[in-house]
């Protein structure tokens, strides 16, 4: 099953959805972890709904078509299945800490920007993720493990903010001093 597909699963086995009601969900939850765009999101759904773990039925708005998805008890079972596996991937591409990687090539200013404008992009996103409220809610419903999620997202950017203060320290004092 592809990472997509799981989040699909997950989010019709919290409720049933349409495809732009999965997208909103994405962009108000995992999109800050686990991002999922309308150009993967449609094609997935075909995929899942062809190998019978989600079945969408006709639910038009007014002049507006639209299909309505729930999940099936085989794609129940396949995402129990992949839920259950401890084991996972964990893959961190940010192009922020790349450019730090090689900020050694800069003039030490021009470094000492780009953690600054990382420690902005962190506060940012904290900010963000503050005014997500907690509990019960349009995405997850009761669920309580995306709170815990949403802790651990606020945790890591403040952590990140705080590791920005200390470089930037660090460097601020390694340019006072002489030669």
């Amino acid at each position: 099953m592809s990472r997509t597909g799981a989040v699909i699963l997950g989010l019709v086995a919290l409720r049933p959805r349409s495809g732009y009601e999965i997208k909103a969900a994405v962009d108000s939850s995992t999109r800050f972890f686990w991002a999922a765009s309308y150009g993967q999101i449609y094609p997935e759904l075909k995929r899942l709904e062809e190998g019978g773990l989600i079945a969408g039925e006709p639910a038009p708005r007014g002049a507006r078509r639209r299909r309505v998805f729930r999940i099936t008890p085989a794609g129940r079972e396949a995402f129990d299945a992949w839920l259950a596996q401890p084991e996972f991937s964990w893959e961190l591409r940010d192009e922020g800490l790349l450019k730090l990687f090689f900020a050694d090539l800069l003039p030490p200013a021009a470094a000492l920007e780009l953690v600054r404008a990382r420690r902005a992009a962190h506060e940012r996103f904290l900010a963000r993720l503050r005014a997500i409220q907690p509990g019960p809610g349009p995405v997850a419903g009761a669920a309580r493990f995306p709170d815990l999620v949403l802790e651990y997202g606020i945790g890591m950017n403040e952590w990140a903010i705080g590791w920005c203060d200390e470089v930037e320290r660090a460097l601020s004092s390694a340019d006072e001093r002489p030669g």
